[in-house]
């Protein structure tokens, strides 16, 4: 059975790649009726950043590390959220030209060598379709100013294929977003709403 998995990670309540995170899962959640749903907010419940015990839990996982009960069962239901999801849509807006700390503790629960995509080894998270949501107040698009200081698409495309989920990674980008708000970047808002109408014709295309 199709299960959609839907990760959101941004400090405001009512961000942009929260509106559209949850205008790709309605429309997902349309189109495949009667399929399995599950929902993260990596904010409203935070996930501590990795400690030693944990690490070592990750990486060498026969041996005794000193690990938590608590905190091995918080790796296990994160794992297995994403294990039994056929798609992944993750909202991520973009924090200092990178992603939240807050997504990166996530990250950190999921990317260990158990997961690893390799020559000769297959990822158990292989085969998903993931949907990475990108919001950013500026515009880092190529042939911009800003073009090389997008340290968020790279890393998140590396890191996601290194475990696997670059079978089917599609990135959708809404840029500009403080243009509605910053008075300064009130001539960009037309190039701002055109990234914002192309990110939810894009999402409702995916989600079909």
């Amino acid at each position: 059975m199709s299960h959609l998995l839907h990760i959101d990670s941004s400090i405001g309540t009512d961000s942009v790649s929260r509106q559209l995170s949850a205008y790709f899962a309605e429309e997902w959640r349309n189109s495949h009726p009667g399929s399995g749903y599950s929902y993260r907010d990596v904010v409203a419940e935070p996930i501590p950043h990795i400690t030693h015990p944990v690490h070592q839990s990750l990486v060498y996982p026969d041996g005794d590390h000193g690990q938590s009960a608590e905190e091995r069962e918080l790796t296990a239901a994160i794992t297995d959220e994403l294990l039994g999801a056929s798609t992944v849509v993750l909202g991520v807006p973009m924090h200092n030209f990178s992603i939240p700390s807050t997504f990166k503790a996530w990250l950190d629960r999921v990317v260990h060598p158990a997961h690893m995509s390799m020559p000769g080894k297959t990822s158990p998270l292989s085969g998903k379709s993931v949907v990475v949501i990108q919001a950013r107040g500026g515009s880092y698009a190529p042939g911009t100013p800003r073009e090389d200081f997008d340290f968020q698409e790279p890393y998140l495309r590396a890191v996601l294929e290194s475990i696997g989920l670059g079978d089917d990674l599609t990135f959708v980008t809404a840029e500009l977003t403080m243009a509605a708000h910053v008075p300064q970047m009130e001539q960009l808002r037309p190039l701002a709403e055109t990234s914002l109408a192309t990110a939810y014709e894009t999402l409702k295309k995916l989600a079909a």
